[in-house]
């Protein structure tokens, strides 16, 4: 017989929906492998081809577009995943993200099953200080009080965890290196007159675009990209700062390529795989000192880890003098041996094997 897994998954959608459709075919052939989840906007409308035809899919009626908007709802969500939980009757439940993360642990009392959770980047470090992160901090410590584990995607969000929780252990998040390099090769890079230095994601507080405005202040005579928008873009007002909006994934790649340096100026990630993707391509990477960044990047060895604008800045006017290849071919071989799928699937089998 092989063990159940049930994967509990609200976020199913973005780098989540990547992250946990990868992760539940990976294990297919080792596990019996159930996924409740919630459909929203952001999920693939083909979703269910992303996915291995044994993996057991339940959708949940009580989460998603529609939100938790009252006791009344959560009570009914938990209700709902104790219902899946007594007819699956899984020897492993794991969590993804925060809202699953909150909710089902106070759904599953662990007492028949190991109940995991993974935040993918604790929402109380990703949103920077206020009183909302101080109330997801709160949620996290009562939380962790409860008969379950927290498993993170690297040691630096592992370290967060302990404060959190009794019970942690980590496994790196990898990319799809057969995937990537397929899609790699038929993608021409966009050329550039300048040295330019580019970054991926929302414009928004955990991606500090104001850093990211004030590092190309300092270096007027490099071009700055930032792919995609958000609510803060216009703080990326410097005069050589491009702004290129949301891109198709080849469009984006294709920028990627013909591009020298690649910056993370963010609050806190788990794993961004927009940083093992570039790491991949052997850009030159410049990451903030913050929970993710500085478990994958050695400043110095496989790209330079800063602090403020200035060292960011004097990085890239080093690297525009003499470019340091050397780092991003460690980075490059650090994705081989570490941040793949392959190396992941291998941990994860053996992680649920001894749970």
């Amino acid at each position: 017989m092989k063990k159940k897994i049930l994967m509990v998954c609200e976020s199913f959608g973005g780098g989540v929906f990547t992250y946990v459709s990868q992760l539940c075919n990976d294990i297919a052939d080792d596990f019996e492998v159930f996924l409740a989840y919630a459909l929203r906007p952001q999920t693939p409308q083909n979703y269910k081809e992303f996915l291995d035809s044994r993996v057991h899919m339940i959708e949940l009626q009580h989460l998603g577009a529609r939100g938790i908007t009252s006791l009344k709802n959560d009570v009914a969500v938990i209700n709902e995943l104790r219902q899946i939980e007594k007819k699956v009757r899984p020897n492993v439940i794991h969590l993804h993200s925060s809202v699953a993360g909150g909710l089902g642990r106070l759904a599953f009392k662990g007492k028949n099953n190991v109940v995991v959770y993974t935040p993918h980047g604790y929402a109380h470090v990703l949103m920077g200080n206020g009183k909302k992160s101080i109330v997801y901090k709160t949620m996290e410590k009562i939380l962790g009080k409860t008969n379950s584990m927290s498993l993170t995607c690297c040691e630096s969000e592992d370290e967060v965890a302990r404060s959190l929780c009794k019970r942690t252990a980590y496994i790196e998040t990898g990319v799809n290196i057969n995937d990537l390099s397929t899609l790699l090769d038929g993608i021409e890079p966009e050329k550039n007159e300048k040295f330019t230095v580019f970054t991926l994601g929302r414009a928004c507080i955990q991606k500090q675009p104001q850093l990211f405005n004030e590092i190309a202040m300092l270096v007027p005579e490099a071009k700055f990209l930032w792919i995609g928008n958000g609510e803060l873009e216009k703080r990326l007002s410097a005069p050589n700062i491009e702004v290129t909006g949301w891109k198709p994934r080849k469009e984006a790649l294709a920028l990627a390529k013909g591009a020298d340096a690649f910056v993370l100026c963010s609050l806190g990630e788990a794993i961004a795989m927009s940083l093992i993707e570039n790491m991949y391509i052997k850009k030159l990477i410049l990451v903030s000192n913050t929970m993710g960044n500085k478990s994958v990047i050695k400043d110095g060895i496989n790209g330079y880890v800063c602090e403020k604008p200035e060292e960011y800045a004097a990085k890239i006017k080093m690297a525009m003098k003499e470019f340091p290849g050397q780092l991003p071919e460690r980075a490059y071989q650090d994705v081989l041996n570490i941040y793949n799928t392959d190396a992941m699937k291998k941990k994860y089998i053996e992680f649920y094997r001894k749970l």
